[in-house]
């Protein structure tokens, strides 16, 4: 049958030790990126094509972007797919071919990230100024490693340093750096972190300008410093980071205080504070012998004293005053009971005058309101009468 044909050609081609594992040098061309994250091309040159496919796990693992038109060696198998019959190659890594090749696909990249932001100041995050512990992701051999705790060791012994070992360049170096970075942040177990290499040329620094570790400083939520290199080399993660160290050791005299100068500083501060303690206490002392002398010139019982004669003297003005205020109340009031009493009724009625009343107890104030055979009381000093108008005559 078809497919045990196709199986044939295909175990064929799985067998043999150089299809297993053989470069190929070529340029890029009919690029597709799937939505499964997958890579799909065809490599060519001047004499012959052949379809390629790159898995997204692979494709995750290199530092650059593949486009149409860029020349590259890709790694992997030969085998056949299939469903369609044709042979292809199984990409599992790739690099640019050749220096220049690196350094177009650099720049590419950077313009892409920049475009993003993901360099912008604003996403800087400030260092602690007294880590208790730093997280390192470097080679557990090289000389980054032993820099760092020398220099940490000697300006800041009680910080503590952990180390994730990971390779710093080969295919292996972009996902372990990632996964290094990612395991600090899950675990929250160090203050801050520092990612670095020593130098190299730009192939030995290619995995600190992948897009991977690039965006996985960026993200971090931990503070990055990356030490990638010497003075004279400028990666992508440089970029990415919250802060730039040129060497490891630089970078450990930036994560960590220096104890001396934090002695130095709290000596300096503790004197200050001595003399601004004793210049508070001098300046208390003189208030409190100021005050002493004016309460000895003011003591309480004189002042006391002084406020009961005082008292004494305002109580007898107060008794004066209210003593005549009676009297002249008193001539008022007599005054006031003549003038009543010459007004008073009962004094008209004693003189032989009376007042007249109707029966509802109206009284009468001339004969206009009175009429004939109408009852009346009429009211005089020793007491009151019963009448009835008879006649009526008005002047």
């Amino acid at each position: 049958t078809v497919s045990q044909l196709t199986g044939y050609i295909k175990s064929l081609l799985e067998a043999d030790d150089v299809l297993g594992a053989v470069s190929v040098s070529g340029e890029i061309s009919n690029i597709t990126y799937h939505s499964s994250g997958h890579l799909y091309l065809t490599l060519k040159d001047e004499g012959a094509t052949i379809s390629a496919v790159m898995f997204k796990r692979d494709l995750d693992r290199i530092s650059f972007r593949p486009e149409n038109g860029m020349r590259i060696i890709a790694s992997g198998r030969i085998s056949v797919y299939p469903q369609q019959g044709r042979y292809q190659l199984y990409v599992s890594y790739m690099k640019p071919d050749g220096l220049g090749a690196l350094y177009m696909a650099l720049e590419a990249l950077k313009k892409r990230l920049l475009a993003e932001g993901l360099f912008d100041q604003s996403r800087k995050k400030k260092l602690p100024e007294y880590p208790r512990r730093i997280g390192v992701v470097t080679s557990p051999t090289g000389a980054v490693i032993r820099d760092i705790l020398k220099v940490t060791g000697r300006r800041y012994p009680s910080c503590d340093v952990v180390l994730f070992p990971v390779h710093v360049q080969g295919e292996l170096a972009v996902g372990e750096i990632c996964t290094g970075i990612e395991y600090f942040n899950f675990e929250k177990n160090v203050d801050l972190l520092i990612v670095g290499r020593g130098g190299g040329s730009i192939e030995d620094l290619w995995a600190f300008n992948s897009e991977a570790v690039v965006r996985a400083v960026a993200s971090s939520e931990l503070p990055v410093i990356s030490a990638v290199g010497h003075q004279t080399d400028t990666t992508l993660c440089d970029l990415a980071a919250d802060c730039v160290a040129g060497t490891p050791s630089m970078a450990a005299e930036l994560a960590v205080p220096d104890v001396r100068v934090i002695d130095e500083r709290l000596s300096t501060s503790a004197t200050r504070m001595t003399r601004a303690v004793q210049r508070r206490l001098d300046e208390s002392r003189l208030y409190l012998d100021d005050r002493s002398s004016a309460l000895e010139l003011n003591s309480p019982r004189n002042r006391l004293e002084r406020l009961m004669s005082e008292l004494e003297i305002k109580n007898n003005k107060i008794a004066g005053l209210a003593d005549m205020k009676l009297k002249s109340a008193q001539m008022r009031l007599g005054e006031g009971a003549a003038k009543l009493s010459a007004l008073s009724p009962l004094a008209v009625l004693s003189r032989g005058y009376g007042y007249v009343q109707k029966a509802d107890g109206k009284t009468v104030l001339g004969v206009s309101e009175l009429l004939e055979g109408e009852r009346i009381d009429i009211t005089m000093a020793d007491g009151k009468a019963e009448a009835r108008i008879e006649r009526v005559s008005k002047n």
